[in-house]
């Protein structure tokens, strides 16, 4: 029982005794919890509706929800404050995004609680709770889900020749080849890619199980077979002449959205946004990414974004916000149900596949069981350290990117990522 169970429950005795109402009781020993989250439709969303099944069982606990921030302010307000030693006006519990939460948890040792010592982190997806480990301790409480796949029109690919078996163990080279043939066939090119993006390199990567950096935290470029078996193989789509060149977050996924493309390759986050055209609704199915070939360890398996819960230790609510997210976020299979309907919040708590929505088939796509098959390769994502340094390489990245699509050396793309990288990390 938490120490605010302990003192509400010990409260009520004394009320009673003393002809006191609950209800004055409830107003006197309220205790506020405050949250920070970006995104009012989704992350704030999900919140407020698990703040709202808490609130019953729960009168001495307030939820207050502040979704008005984007994720740079909330990025910013946190580690000015936590440099500053400052926590007054801090919440007591942050969303943090994934690829950067070892930036704080090692740049600010003691600011979070360690969650790991109240929940049963194996029900939630290994991968993620990997991405808040840090010396033993896993300090968020796993939220929404990035498990990518490959979106694919079905139409496109039956004039080109492809039925859905064509995608079983998918090679990218096979799914080149796929793409040469929708074009000769069909005219419309395979993928839209952004040059100023490096989320493919990313997927790629992590379905090997390999990141930036080796397990000490130092770089790992030069010597990084998935990366540049990655860097090889975006080239090599490029040069394919199936890619349509995408600038921005509206031409990106207006290139597909409008039938010029033939697939998406993304999280599972993409879904809400393929479906927001409801005349394409049966034309649609989902499969495993492809896998890259002769890297040791490669799967169909990877992630793209996601973000998690923190609870700060300087907070005054925290005991009963970390009963909260245990309650509802680590217990509450419904609520799962609830926020995949409502706002396609896949979940990375895996009982909650057991709920009659992610059973569920959808016509949109084919009649697939596609939150059944989401989760199942989730289950299969390999765990990698994203490191404190993930968006100062991800920059080096970005700049070799116009030069390898246009032919240049792989190994001289590599050579410049960890110079510019080494010369950011000092």
């Amino acid at each position: 029982m938490t120490t605010t169970a302990l003192r509400w429950r010990h409260a009520l005795a004394m009320a009673a005794a003393a002809g006191v109402s609950m209800l004055t009781m409830t107003a006197a020993m309220a205790v506020d919890v405050t949250v920070w989250a970006w995104d009012t439709n989704f992350n704030g969303a999900a919140m407020k509706e698990a703040a709202s099944r808490y609130a019953p069982s729960h009168p001495d606990v307030n939820i207050k929800v502040d979704d008005s921030m984007q994720q740079e302010d909330i990025r910013q307000k946190l580690q000015t404050q936590l440099l500053a030693g400052d926590t007054t006006g801090l919440p007591d519990i942050v969303l943090i995004q994934d690829d950067v939460a070892q930036k704080y948890l090692q740049s600010f040792p003691g600011a979070f609680v360690p969650l790991s010592d109240s929940i049963d982190m194996s029900a939630f997806a290994p991968y993620k709770v990997a991405a808040a480990t840090h010396d033993g301790k896993s300090y968020s409480l796993p939220f929404d889900s990035g498990v990518t796949g490959l979106f694919y029109r079905a139409d496109y690919l039956k004039d080109a020749g492809y039925e859905a078996d064509a995608l079983k163990d998918l090679t990218w080279d096979k799914f080149i080849q796929i793409g040469k043939d929708v074009k000769a066939k069909t005219g419309h090119n395979l993928i839209a890619l952004d040059l100023n993006g490096s989320g493919l390199i990313r997927i790629m990567m992590q379905s090997a199980g390999a990141w930036y950096f080796n397990p000490d935290g130092s770089l790992n470029i030069l010597d990084n077979k998935p990366l540049k078996a990655a860097l090889e193989t975006y080239a090599k789509i490029w040069q394919a002449d199936i890619v349509k060149p995408a600038s921005g977050w509206t031409e990106f996924t207006g290139a597909f959205t409008s039938g010029e493309t033939a697939v998406a390759l993304n999280g599972v986050w993409m879904t809400g946004t393929i479906k927001s055209q409801p005349d394409q609704a049966g034309k649609w199915g989902v499969a495993p990414i492809p896998k890259l070939e002769g890297v040791e360890g490669a799967t169909g398996y990877s992630n793209e974004g996601g973000s998690s819960w923190y609870v700060l230790s300087s907070g005054a609510g925290k005991d009963a916000a970390v009963d909260f997210l245990k309650s509802i976020w680590a217990t509450d299979v419904d609520f799962y149900q609830k926020i995949l309907i409502g706002q396609g919040a896949f979940s990375t708590w895996l009982p909650a596949s057991a709920g009659d929505a992610y059973k569920a088939s959808d016509d949109f796509f084919g009649g697939q069981p596609v939150w059944a098959n989401f989760s199942e390769w989730q289950a299969k994502i390999p765990s990698i350290d994203y490191g404190i340094y993930t968006a100062e390489v991800d920059s080096a990245v970005v700049a070799q990117l116009p030069t390898i699509t246009q032919g240049g050396s792989v190994d001289d793309a590599l050579k410049a990522i960890n110079d510019q990288a080494s010369q950011q990390m000092q």
